[in-house]
């Protein structure tokens, strides 16, 4: 069976698939094509997707009809066709929980950082502007108490609670499709509505799985209903936030400040007026980025196509109805 993997992987994923016996097939150069891509595809079984800069759709499925399974290397999926992909009998395996604290320390830092201003001072002290002391001049505020609103209280939402609740004694408020009745034990999280999570929230931290529905959900009439102190974070997908009106409710201190791991598009353009701003900060989608969460990540990767290899379930399968369905 081969397998083509469109970027390096740590080893330890390589080599679970070669001592499983597949054909590994990389391409030959980096940052290749949407069309050398494709002819690639065509040419293995299976695939081991890392990035989200392809799509699977009805036209990839068509074009790559060889294609009999797609392990991602990574938890989201929203770049996949899965009603097309379970149409065609084609599992999809991701990899959920390993990198769960990673990503929640990125949403943590972010918090930190935009409530201290962290990289607007940073710069300063760059560009050798270490002014003399002002009392008043780029004040951050402090977390300790206030309350943390989650939209999307899953894996990660319940790290970012769970640091956040420790080492702030911040409130927790969340809405989600269903109740976390584990969060609202062990953290005292509180269910409410969209509407009520974003007139309460001190910082609002995003974790949802996004769907096109949800698109710019974040926007001017979300931004206007949220407190003036509040702070948005977002390590989910860039997606959900409408970046113009995101900027001009910051400028216009309609909210505090605001930290994105996750922009809307990626890679964020250097000249976009959002990194100007003091009560900024953006990362480059970093938030799987350690040797323990990309390790593990490629660990489950390669045991989803092992299992399919054996004609056996994906045991990370981000749409179990193609086994229900032919059970």
């Amino acid at each position: 069976m081969k397998v083509f993997i469109n970027k390096r992987i740590p080893e330890i994923g390589i080599d679970m698939l070669k001592q499983a016996g597949l054909q590994i097939i990389f391409p030959d150069h980096e940052n290749i094509t949407n069309e050398e891509w494709l002819e690639y595809c065509k040419t293995a079984d299976v695939l081991l997707s890392i990035g989200g800069d392809f799509r699977y759709d009805k036209t990839f499925f068509e074009t790559c009809s060889n294609i009999k399974a797609i392990a991602l290397y990574s938890v989201g999926f929203d770049h996949v066709d899965i009603k097309e992909a379970v149409q065609r009998n084609i599992p999809i395996g991701n990899t959920p929980d390993v990198l769960s604290k990673a990503t929640s320390d990125v949403a943590f830092l972010l918090m930190q950082s935009v409530a201290r201003r962290a990289s607007y001072n940073f710069q300063k002290v760059k560009d050798g502007h270490w002014d003399v002391f002002d009392p008043l001049h780029a004040l951050g505020q402090e977390l300790y108490g206030k309350t943390l609103g989650i939209l999307g209280l899953g894996r990660i939402g319940f790290e970012m609670a769970k640091k956040s609740r420790k080492a702030f004694d911040m409130n927790i408020l969340y809405h989600n499709r269903h109740r976390n009745e584990e969060a609202e034990k062990e953290l005292g999280a509180t269910y409410v509505s969209f509407e009520e999570l974003i007139a309460n929230s001190d910082v609002l931290s995003v974790h949802a799985n996004y769907t096109p529905e949800q698109k710019d959900l974040f926007n001017r009439s979300v931004f206007e209903k949220m407190k003036s102190n509040a702070i948005f974070i977002n390590t989910a997908r860039g997606g959900f936030q409408h970046e113009k009106d995101l900027h001009e409710a910051l400028v216009s201190k309609q909210i505090w400040g605001a930290g994105l791991d996750v922009t809307n598009p990626e890679p964020m353009s250097p000249d976009n007026p959002l990194l100007e701003l003091s009560n900024v900060c953006v990362l480059p989608h970093i938030g799987s980025a350690t040797i323990e969460a990309r390790n593990g990540m490629a660990k489950l990767a390669a045991e989803n196509i092992i299992a399919f290899s054996k004609g056996e379930e994906m045991p990370y399968c981000a749409n179990p109805e193609v086994y229900i369905q032919h059970s």
